[in-house]
């Protein structure tokens, strides 16, 4: 009677929370089931090979692999983001991750399957939000593949006849929406409703991140240029240091705003309290699968590997994510005397984050300074954001401003060789080259504009979740750890559960503890 397993259903709001839970899910299924069967694509692809007709040239299959290996490589940081929250996570939050990354990543891959991708790329080059047609992935309009350079490379328009490389890119796209989405909820672990990812999830991947996406890399107003004819030359952002990360943070943001700091974070003074995660270890593999993932981020969003241009694109991302290392910790010593673990991973990321954007329009020589600046901005801002915002694995710092920076740095660096080569922005190239302030313009507004429109989005949608769902869950929830009070098990269960209720998990009962332990909710470390 006395254990945690069965207290958890005492909780106020619990039986009313998974109720309605599961008739939002219900709903979802019953949407699925009556659409139309028009509602999906036809494999014509298969039907060609079937009646014989000409396959494509080589180079459309290559190209083809080279962009599944690359998203699966993308997909694959989803586990290095959950390590990452796990490590930085106290033990008895360390489950509820799990549970989160799994369900996160399955509803952003329908949303954007039904609604988001056609919004980010239904085209016409230069439109607010993509119009011609791909809900649901079918009546794909004519301009749904033209004039979406993060689609079709212009230089290769024989990509846009084959179904197997439409269905590549989407899922090459969607995978940097579910990306995004998994920045947000880094900043939130230890005390909100599991139920507000699911809501939220929804309007990320169906509205939210495919308009902000559209503007920035799906040809969109901001890429094409010239908009408004104010005279502003097409944003840069080669693989999403706004449209992926900056958004994600500017999700994250909102939502602090709105949800508040952890329990115990700060003191009657005000003054920030170290809150340590439980397993470096964990977090430190963490970063290293979602810095092998940037090989997919980056050099990926060639779209193709006909033109041999990845491999150069790789050798940048890794120069610029081994000096944000070196920034960081440099940085951190200077200050703390120490080398800070933390800072050392969350070095690696924010140069990651930052080489993003210029990744495919700075020549080699300039990678290690976009990294390094990048690594010092994220110690800095870490030590900034903490005195009045609780942001637990640093997001809005390595993502956040990083991620300004590393869409700031096409403005400086910007080669005038890759510009031409990809088709946007200034030809003459960054202030470095052109002694111009073009490209530099551009990339503010660019990013200043994504911000706004991703953070008053979300923040609205928070505000409304919170004035009827709720953001949090109660204080004895949070007291009692997300795993125990959000899905009745822990994920450490023997660093809670008295031994004598351990039946299953215990090799032999532990003859120094009495026969009948008192059961509790306080969080335990064992030596």
């Amino acid at each position: 009677p006395g254990s945690p397993m069965l207290a958890r259903h005492n909780y106020r709001g619990g039986r009313m929370r998974r109720s309605t839970l599961v008739r939002a899910l219900g709903l979802g299924l019953l949407v699925l089931l009556v659409l139309p069967a028009t509602g999906f694509a036809d494999a014509t692809d298969l039907q060609n090979s079937i009646a014989g007709k000409p396959q494509y040239a080589p180079t459309v299959g290559i190209d083809t692999v080279w962009v599944i290996v690359a998203a699966s490589l993308v997909m694959f940081m989803q586990a290095g983001f959950a390590f990452l929250e796990i490590g930085f996570s106290r033990a008895k939050n360390a489950g509820t991750i799990v549970a989160k990354i799994l369900t996160n990543y399955s509803i952003a891959a329908i949303g954007y399957w039904a609604i988001g991708f056609a919004f980010a790329f239904g085209g016409p080059l230069g439109s607010f939000i993509g119009h011609d047609g791909g809900f649901f992935f079918s009546h794909l309009g004519p301009n749904f593949v033209k004039g979406t350079p993060n689609m079709f490379h212009p230089n290769f328009p024989v990509m846009a006849l084959s179904d197997a490389t439409i269905e590549s890119k989407w899922f090459f796209q969607f995978v940097f929406c579910a990306v995004s989405l998994a920045i947000v909820w880094g900043t939130t672990l230890e005390r909100i409703k599991f139920g507000v990812y699911i809501i939220y999830a929804v309007v990320f991947s169906t509205v939210i991140y495919p308009i902000g996406s559209h503007w920035v890399f799906g040809g969109g107003f901001l890429q094409a240029g010239d908009w408004l004819n104010t005279g502003i030359v097409g944003m840069q952002d080669f693989a999403g240091s706004t449209a992926v990360h900056l958004i994600g943070a500017t999700g994250a943001f909102a939502a602090l705003l709105l949800l508040g700091p952890r329990r115990g974070k700060y003191g009657k003074d005000g003054k920030p309290r170290a809150i340590p995660g439980h397993n470096m270890p964990l977090f430190g593999l963490g970063v290293l699968i979602l810095w092998l993932g940037w090989f997919g981020f980056n050099p990926g969003s060639a779209l193709q590997a006909s033109d041999g241009r990845f491999s150069e694109i790789l050798f940048i991302t890794n120069l610029a994510g081994a000096a944000g290392v070196i920034g960081a910790i440099s940085t951190a010593y200077i200050s703390t005397k120490t080398i800070d673990i933390g800072m050392a991973g969350n070095g690696a990321i924010a140069a990651l984050v930052a080489i993003t954007a210029p990744s495919g329009y700075i020549e080699i020589w300039a990678a290690p300074i976009v990294g390094v600046i990048a690594g010092i901005i994220v110690v800095r801002g870490v030590y900034f954001v903490d005195k009045y915002i609780d942001d637990p694995v640093g997001a809005l710092s390595a993502h956040g401003m990083a991620g300004i920076w590393g869409t700031i740095s096409c403005g400086f660096f910007t080669s005038p060789r890759l510009a031409q080569y990809n088709a946007f922005g200034d030809p003459k190239g960054g202030l470095w080259y052109s002694g111009e302030f073009k490209q530099l313009i551009a990339q503010a507004v660019g990013f200043t504009i994504a911000f706004s429109f991703v953070f008053v989005m979300s923040f609205t949608t928070f505000w409304v979740i919170k004035k009827t769902y709720g953001l949090r869950v109660s204080p004895e929830e949070e007291e009692a750890g997300l795993d125990i009070s959000e899905h009745g098990m822990y994920g450490y269960p023997e660093q809670f559960i008295p031994p004598a209720e351990l039946i299953g998990y215990t090799p032999a009962p532990l003859t120094t503890m009495s026969a009948n332990p008192p059961a509790t909710t306080k969080e335990a470390f064992t030596s």
